[in-house]
């Protein structure tokens, strides 16, 4: 045979053996904490803004809130609030009953008649039309 001395491949030096423990899969806990953050947010400046909202008397200024009592200097009875008539929803209809109706619906029409802006006009929704 061959004379030839068989070459053994270069040892490569051995890798560094890891010590470390595998590393476990984690769980994505951020999202939940993002999300409960967001809801506690969301609540604190929620009670903020109500809490500023109460204590500025502000609430007691919104008129879109059932129950709302204007205050005493802006109630003002004019003679159109006193003079509206509301018809009868129960009884029977007599004679004097419908002459009041037909007395009422009169002066209403009257009323409507004398008003100075026309229905149309561009100028029937100013402040001085409105009597703001």
């Amino acid at each position: 045979m061959n004379d030839e001395k068989i070459k053994q491949p270069k040892e490569q030096p051995n890798e560094p053996v890891k010590t470390e423990a595998p590393e476990k899969p984690k769980k994505n806990y951020n999202l939940v904490f993002l999300g409960i953050g967001a809801t506690v947010l969301a609540f604190l400046t929620t009670f903020i803004s109500l809490k500023l909202y109460h204590d500025s008397g502000d609430i007691y200024l919104d008129r879109s809130r059932p129950g709302f009592l204007p205050e005493k200097e802006e109630v003002e009875q004019s003679e159109q609030e006193k003079s509206d008539y509301a018809f009868p929803s129960t009884g029977t209809i007599t004679p004097e009953v419908m002459d009041e109706f037909l007395e009422n619906l009169k002066a209403e029409v009257n009323r409507l008649n004398d008003f100075p802006v026309e229905a149309f006009d561009p100028n029937s929704l100013s402040d001085d039309t409105l009597g703001f």
